[in-house]
């Protein structure tokens, strides 16, 4: 079996090649899913090692990871981890996740932050709290970081767990569907540094998907 990490990425020249070349030291395969960026992204990719997929136009981070897992499992991935571009996330705490899965026999594993309010912006963390309560509601168990970006999936789950949206609220749909259908969610402790990056989250139109996200989940 291999591992693999996706990166979905959207303009991230001068950022995806660092977490590349650090992914790749604790993970034997990186795809960066490029979606529609105008910029080098691409490029810094590649020549970073990652494999490269291109989207011809911005399709959403749901987008991105869809198409980064029907390649994975295309290829026989398994596990397969997520995380984002912009240095978010360490890659050095990949093996954490791991570890997770094999020690819990867990089918996800979602990387918890620490939601410090000296260094989550007050905004982020109210946010993180709020649809992390309501959509452990829906899943019917408890999740502590529902918005956490970096993951761990079993290959079965990204068989069996159907999703229906491109955007954020992708990665929101597929927890609450995978603990419906029985899988096993656990969660492991991981680091987040706040730099320079800008969240690319959309607060209108987000919310108006995480409401028709709710509504099509039965909430």
């Amino acid at each position: 079996m291999l591992a693999v990490a996706i990166v979905p990425a959207f303009r991230e020249e001068g950022r995806v090649g660092d977490v590349v070349r650090r992914l790749r030291a604790v993970v034997p395969e990186v795809l960066v899913v490029d979606d529609g960026s105008p910029d080098g992204t691409a490029g810094e990719a590649r020549e970073a090692g990652a494999r490269v997929i291109v989207h011809g136009r911005n399709r959403g981070k749901g987008g991105a990871l869809r198409t980064g897992f029907a390649w994975a499992l295309a290829n026989g991935a398994d596990p397969v981890l997520t995380l984002d571009a912009d240095g978010q996330h360490l890659p050095e705490e990949v093996p954490r996740l791991i570890a997770c899965a094999e020690q819990t026999r867990a089918d996800i594993v979602v990387g918890t932050r620490r939601l410090d309010p000296r260094e989550m912006p007050f905004v982020r963390r109210w946010t993180n709290r709020a649809m992390s309560a309501v959509l452990s509601l829906a899943a019917g168990c408890r999740i502590g970081d529902t918005q956490s970006g970096f993951r761990l999936f079993r290959a079965r789950v990204l068989r069996e767990v159907p999703v229906t949206t491109e955007g954020f609220d992708l990665e929101s749909e597929i927890l609450v569907r995978a603990a419906r259908r029985g899988f096993r969610i656990r969660e492991a402790v991981v680091s987040t540094i706040y730099g320079t990056e800008k969240s690319k989250i959309r607060p209108i139109r987000d919310t108006i998907r995480f409401l028709g996200l709710m509504g099509r989940l039965g909430m």
